[in-house]
């Protein structure tokens, strides 16, 4: 992996949702690399946040825009010549979609193709990771993992527009960039239910079971029995770099989809998953929800299979499933208790993480 990350040193990398969860992570991550790192988003969307306490925005150059300003957004990618774009703004909570499927639309595609518009005009070299979702297959709740050349689709709003998201890439794709002389290469990455230190979300697991621990309050479990393939945040954030370094080298994976799942024995279901979280948390109490009002469609089981991963880019999953909330734990333990300063504890995270991939590579 460190022969990897060594490709971004000294490289300018636009980042879009660099104030989000994941988008935050990986702007650590290239910070550390030696990037250029071009951040394009709205304010955080909580308060705490990753982004604000780890303060990045002194890291790297931080630009406030609606992704769905194409004009604004074409601007800054031709006027940052990235080397790498890595796409990531989006609407990203399932029951929020609900509540605001216009916005979420608007967002999650229209976002997507102003970024295509402006990656249409670049003259210069640039390799581009399109991030959308697990959730763009139309899920039948199988228990076998979903891989690349499945089905489409979504029930809810959100499902959807990364479905229809991945349909306006490869429509781009092909009708925009089809020649192996194409300056621009595009991959899309599809990853989902992340955990991991600095996520403050609503509607997720992890943070409201830690507000309600740290307020001393019990938590509330909407749906115990659901199963997720639980992964940390760098798990898929180690897949888009890995993807976007070999994209730049690698003209045949121009076009392609992949896969950044966990490993196969991280479905666990919620209620294991706070099981697991509570024992490092002191009185840590929950219960569930019995009249959930929330009535509408989330699925309970959604499984990716990484194999296109490890066959064409060498990536596999590194941690299982203590380790990752191990991880996630020792994160928000640092930040309400020990009071460590967050950069250097998301760097650490991030070295730690490298080690392991390191460890896992000689097995």
């Amino acid at each position: 992996m460190r022969e990897i990350m060594a490709g971004f040193s000294g490289k300018t990398v636009l980042i879009t949702g660099h104030t989000g969860f994941k988008g935050s992570w990986l702007s650590v991550w290239l910070n550390l690399l030696g990037a250029k790192v071009v951040g394009v988003a709205l304010d955080p969307a909580t308060q705490p946040s990753h982004f604000s306490a780890a303060n990045i925005q002194n890291q790297i150059k931080d630009l406030r825009v609606d992704i769905r300003n194409r004009l604004q957004v074409e601007k800054i990618i031709l006027s940052s010549k990235p080397d790498f774009v890595f796409h990531l703004a989006a609407q990203a909570i399932v029951q929020t979609s609900y509540r605001y499927p216009i916005e979420t639309w608007e967002t999650n595609v229209m976002g997507t193709l102003n970024v295509l518009e402006g990656l249409r005009k670049l003259e210069n070299q640039c390799s581009a990771v399109i991030i959308t979702s697990d959730k763009c297959y139309k899920n039948y709740e199988l228990t076998r993992g979903y891989s690349e050349t499945d089905e489409l689709g979504g029930s809810d709003p959100y499902s959807a527009s990364k479905g229809a998201a991945e349909f306006a890439i490869q429509s781009y794709v092909k009708s925009f960039f089809p020649s192996i002389d194409s300056n621009v290469r595009i991959a899309s990455a599809r990853a989902g239910n992340v955990i991991g230190g600095g996520d403050w979300s609503t509607d997720r697991i992890i943070p409201d079971c830690v507000k309600s621990w740290q307020q001393n309050n019990v938590a509330i479990l909407r749906n115990p029995q659901s199963t997720r393939p639980w992964q940390h945040v760098l798990e898929p954030i180690s897949g888009y770099l890995t993807l976007a370094n070999a994209l730049s080298n690698r003209i045949e994976i121009h076009g392609e989809a992949f896969n950044f799942g966990p490993q196969p024995e991280q479905e666990k279901s919620v209620h294991t998953l706070v099981q697991e979280l509570s024992t490092y948390w002191k009185n840590a109490t929950w219960k569930v929800l019995e009249d959930n009002l929330e009535k509408n469609y989330e699925s309970s089981l959604l499984k990716l299979n990484s194999g296109k991963a490890l066959e064409l880019l060498g990536w596999k999953a590194t941690m299982n499933f203590e380790q990752t909330v191990k991880m996630t734990a020792d994160w928000y333990q640092n930040y309400y208790q020990k009071r460590t300063d967050v950069i250097t504890q998301s760097n650490q995270q991030i070295q730690e993480y490298i080690q392991l991939s390191q460890i896992g590579d000689t097995l």
